[in-house]
């Protein structure tokens, strides 16, 4: 669902830059872009129907997004990963969605033994190729889990900003154990200072140290969902 709700908004950012139009400020998908979206005139009646024939598409997606996310969450407490749920959504970047769908990619936490089998799991872990006393590191392998990847690629964006609890993040974390509250705060500690040292300091690409991050998030997830 997720895919095609990015599909319909791609279809439809496309048609407004056919005619030469964008948001000049601010982000896509916001409350401000839909009511700039909402006075947006193309001048051509057929370009103006597609455009409202985008927008009802992307509605309609919207709505059975909520209602597929509102019906999984509902079986959450009756799941066999509960706990792990609630504890992964102490994490900064991770909703309730998120954890859902790495206990699914994962089963059986346990049957990890340590944090680098889960990044292999996850393909976060850079490919090598050695040759003798030569030895050189490439991209990442992604391998293994391409769902389990991408949630935490995505979660990983959210570690940029400085360590912050807002209000959303602490209802998560309410009544969960301390030390699996401190295990995510730890967890945007670090992230965070992995994208000062990277991206502001060293200059690496913004996509490299982001993959960074989400392998450091694998390793803090294992650890949280495992903790006794």
């Amino acid at each position: 669902m997720r895919l095609d709700l990015n599909r319909a908004r791609h279809r439809l950012l496309k048609l407004l830059l056919r005619h030469g139009l964008r948001l000049e400020a601010g982000k896509n998908w916001t409350v401000r872009h839909r009511q700039w979206l909402a006075q947006v005139r193309l001048g051509e009646p057929a370009a103006q129907a597609a455009l409202h024939d985008y927008l009802g598409a992307i509605d309609a997606v919207v709505v059975r997004r909520g209602a597929l996310e509102g019906a999984i969450e509902e079986l959450v407490p009756s799941s066999p990963w509960a706990d792990e749920v609630a504890r992964l959504r102490c994490m900064r970047g991770v909703n309730t969605l998120t954890a859902i769908g790495l206990c699914a990619e994962f089963g059986d936490w346990t049957r990890f033994s340590r944090p680098g089998q889960v990044m292999s799991y996850l393909g976060l872990v850079p490919s090598e190729r050695s040759s003798g006393e030569r030895r050189r590191q490439g991209s990442i392998t992604k391998s293994g889990s391409q769902h389990g990847r991408r949630r935490l690629v995505e979660a990983a964006w959210h570690y940029r900003r400085e360590p912050h609890l807002g209000a959303p993040l602490r209802r998560r974390q309410a009544g969960q154990p301390a030390h699996i509250v401190a295990l995510a705060w730890n967890a945007q500690s670090r992230g965070y200072r992995t994208w000062q040292r990277l991206h502001t300091q060293r200059a690496k690409r913004a996509t490299l140290v982001n993959i960074a991050v989400a392998r450091e998030l694998a390793g803090f997830c294992w650890a949280i969902a495992t903790a006794g």
